[in-house]
Parts: structure tokens; C-alpha cells; sequence
């Protein structure tokens, strides 16, 4: 019998979950593109696969908001609040801990996931995942093409279970999982948003034991977006295995790679020290401050810094900030998704202009190393320097932060490469459009 399924509140949306199995691990089954969590288990390839984790494990899996038996969203959502429902749904099942197991795009979110939160994570599972669409085979324009023309037909299935073309059963079942998971519309700005995704800059900061798996002839995803994980996240294993599928649980060695999987998070293994871990880094300052503290007075100054303060914090708390420390006329603060951290910032540069001052601010996603309740390391340089290069009023953000908030609806304008003192290299600066 398959298990209930049940929600867990992410924001104001419902994400469909559902438990099974009690083994001692913890497993999260990061979805890939689109599911429905009742209609998987009426394919017995599939069910076999996910009762041959219940063995070991307390298994969750969840449909993705705007997907399956989620709620629908108006916009397809980025990669900041898929980790926010991942996270909503480990809450609501009270795991505190969890070994991430995401296939295909589920485990872009999963590595994102387990860089920006490694005491959640106990271990990282990817297969047949990838970095960035340039390691997808299929482009946007073949994607929306099928959903126009074909979508609900099963067509789709030479791309990601090509070894059964030729089963009616099984094309019968991915003809329904197609049409329960997503309309044609849903699907189409599911498309748009997921070519969009890159998380290559921030691969290398993932700090928890992960194994890569990665099918030679994988029809959606090149063989490269493996190698890239695998080279890219410190101590990764790999294993590279032959097959055209791109579901794990479809072709002959879908059980090779459930004992892969399963004798990688049963062994034993020492727990993570979390002492880095991927964060945004907003810094914020006032524009020309020595010139309005000498127009004010101390006194007066001081009044205004301590208003100043408290409206950002109370700001920053509106977006879940967390503050670093006050840096004289400014704020260095962090957060765990960078979507959060740009609109913190504008709302931080909107609402200060109240107090008859400009503040500008700019954010960079890295790796940041925890000192005490300080950061450090060369993530929060650069967010110093792209901040220092803004203007009164405005937001500034790396190329990396640009890239990792794709599908939020966030906007920005193009301000080139710029040299930022101290840190090697030309890096690419946008600004937020508002």
C-alpha cells in the first residue's frame, strides 16, 4: 500500500509529502522535473526502487510547489524557495538531519541545499544531476516545442527512460505522470525557468560526503554534468555506469545503482563539522556619511545612526537576514538564500530614503567561514568590494548571485566586468532594476 499523503506549509504553500519506511537514516528524495507523489507508485519499476530505500531508511519524497499535489503558484519558483519547501518539509516530518538524495534537477537543488545548510545534511546523493542547463541536451526551444504539440502523450519518454520506448505499459504511465504533474502552461514556465538554473560557482563549497552517479548515455543530461560534480565537490565519489536512461529506477543496472546508493549511506561516517558554509553576504553603508554627520552635529548623528540600525534590523528580520555586526555607518549580514538577501537590500535602500538618507549595498554568494559569531574568507571581500562600487540608492550583486536567483523575477542591468581590490580576477556586476 502506498503511503498517505500529507502537507507540510512552506510561506503560504502547501507541499504535498509523503513518509515511509523506519529504518535508523533519514533520506530526502529531492524530486526531479515533474512528479506526483500518489501517481509514482503505480509504475512497479518505481515503487520496487523507492520500498527498496524504505528498507534502510525513513524516506520523504514531495512534490515540488506548482507541481503534482502541491499547490499551484503563479510563477515557478527559483532555486532559493525549493530549498525552502525541501526545508518545510524536513520540519514537518521532524528530520533534523537528512542524507539528500536528488535526481536530475532535484539534485541542483539538493547540492544548493547542502552547501548553504551542512548540519542539515548528513550526506549528498546525485544522479544523472547537473550544475547548469549548458549540461542539459535538450534546449528551451525543443522543450516548449513538446509541450505545445505533445504534451500528456508520453512523448518525452526517449529523453528520460529511453530503454522503454517501446513498453505501451510504461508509456501509458508517463503519458498520465506528464498530465498529473503539470498542465501545458505549468510546464512550459517550469522550462523557462529551469534553463535559466546555474549553480557551477558555488559547487566546490558543498562540505558533506557526497556520492555522483552519472549513466554514460543519460538521453537529457550530458555525461559531463557528472564529471563536473565529481571533480568540483571535495571528496566526491563517482561512479559512472553505462545506460541511455535518465530515471535511475528504469534499465538493467537501476539496481546496481540502489546498491551504490545504499551501501554509500548505511557505512559509517564521522559527523560533518560545519565551520563553512555557502552563505549570501550583504553589506550596506551610507552615502557620504562624513558629510551629514558634520551637517548634523555628534548628537544628532548618533540619533540618526541608532534609528538607522534599528530599521534594518528590522528589515532584515522581515527577510531572514541574520546580522553579522554593525560596520560604523553600515551592516555586514548574511542569509541563506540570495533571492532573500536582494530583496532585503532594496528594501533596506527604499525604506532608509524615509530618513533622509541613501545607503547603497552589495551582495556576493560564497563560501564563508564561521569565526565565533563572525565570517570570514574571501566571500565576504567580494561582497565588500561590489558594494563599495555602488552608487546612492543602489543594489549591486555579483555574477554569481545573479545566476543562483534565476526564476525569481528579479531583474538586473548589466554594469560589465569590474576589478575588485584585493580579490584576483575581473568579475562580472549587475545592478537590481526596480
Amino acid at each position: 500500500m502506498q503511503p498517505d499523503t500529507r502537507y507540510a506549509k512552506s510561506g503560504d504553500v502547501h507541499i504535498a509529502y509523503q513518509v515511509f519506511g523506519e529504518g535508523p537514516l533519514n533520506v530526502v528524495f529531492a524530486p526531479p522535473g515533474f512528479t506526483n507523489v500518489e501517481h509514482w507508485w503505480d509504475e512497479p519499476e518505481v515503487s520496487r526502487w523507492l520500498l527498496r530505500l524504505a528498507r534502510y531508511a525513513r524516506v520523504v519524497m514531495f512534490d515540488k510547489r506548482g507541481t503534482g499535489l502541491s499547490d499551484r503558484v503563479a510563477d515557478f519558483p527559483g532555486l532559493d524557495q525549493r530549498m525552502d519547501d525541501l526545508r518545510a518539509v524536513m520540519d514537518a516530518t521532524g528530520m533534523e538531519q537528512a542524507a539528500l538524495l536528488g535526481f536530475s534537477e532535484g539534485g541542483t537543488m539538493s547540492a544548493l541545499f547542502a552547501a548553504t545548510y551542512p548540519s542539515r545534511c548528513r550526506a549528498l546523493v546525485l544522479c544523472n544531476a547537473y550544475p547548469a542547463t549548458t549540461f542539459t541536451l535538450t534546449t528551451l526551444e525543443e522543450s516548449l516545442g513538446y509541450i505545445q504539440l505533445g504534451w500528456g502523450s508520453g512523448g518525452s519518454v526517449v529523453k528520460f527512460a529511453r530503454s522503454r520506448v517501446n513498453d505501451t505499459a510504461f508509456k501509458r504511465w508517463w503519458s498520465k505522470n506528464e498530465r498529473v504533474s503539470m498542465s501545458p502552461a505549468g510546464a512550459a514556465a517550469y522550462a523557462r525557468m529551469n534553463h535559466l538554473i546555474d549553480i557551477s560557482d558555488i559547487v566546490s563549497t558543498i562540505r558533506v560526503p557526497t556520492l555522483v552517479i552519472h549513466r554514460t548515455d543519460d538521453k537529457t543530461v550530458s555525461l559531463e554534468g557528472g564529471r563536473f560534480f565529481a571533480a568540483h565537490i571535495p571528496g566526491a565519489r563517482y561512479l559512472e555506469l553505462p545506460g541511455v536512461d535518465h530515471l535511475p529506477f528504469i534499465g538493467e543496472n537501476a539496481g546496481e545503482i540502489a546498491d551504490a546508493i545504499e551501501e554509500f549511506l548505511t557505512g559509517s561516517r564521522a559527523p560533518v563539522a560545519v565551520d563553512r558554509v555557502l552563505a549570501t553576504v550583504l553589506f550596506t553603508d551610507i552615502v557620504a556619511s562624513t558629510e551629514k554627520a558634520a551637517a548634523l552635529g555628534d548628537h544628532r548623528w548618533r540619533d540618526l545612526l541608532d534609528t538607522h540600525h534599528a530599521a534594518i534590523r528590522r528589515i532584515l528580520s522581515r527577510f531572514r537576514g541574520r546580522e553579522i555586526k554593525t560596520t560604523g555607518d553600515g551592516v555586514l549580514a548574511t542569509f541563506d538564500g540570495p533571492a532573500r538577501g536582494v530583496r532585503c537590500a532594496c528594501a533596506i535602500a527604499d525604506e532608509t530614503r524615509s530618513l533622509g538618507i541613501e545607503v547603497r549595498a552589495g551582495l556576493h554568494t560564497g563560501e564563508c567561514e564561521m569565526i565565533g559569531d563572525d565570517i570570514g574568507g574571501i566571500a565576504v571581500h567580494i561582497g565588500a568590494r561590489v558594494a563599495a562600487l555602488a552608487g546612492a540608492g543602489e543594489v549591486l550583486v555579483s555574477g554569481t548571485v545573479k545566476d543562483l536567483v534565476a526564476g525569481s523575477g528579479l531583474r538586473f542591468g548589466d554594469r560589465g566586468n569590474q576589478s575588485l581590490k584585493g580579490v584576483p580576477g575581473d568579475w562580472r556586476i549587475f545592478a537590481v532594476e526596480r
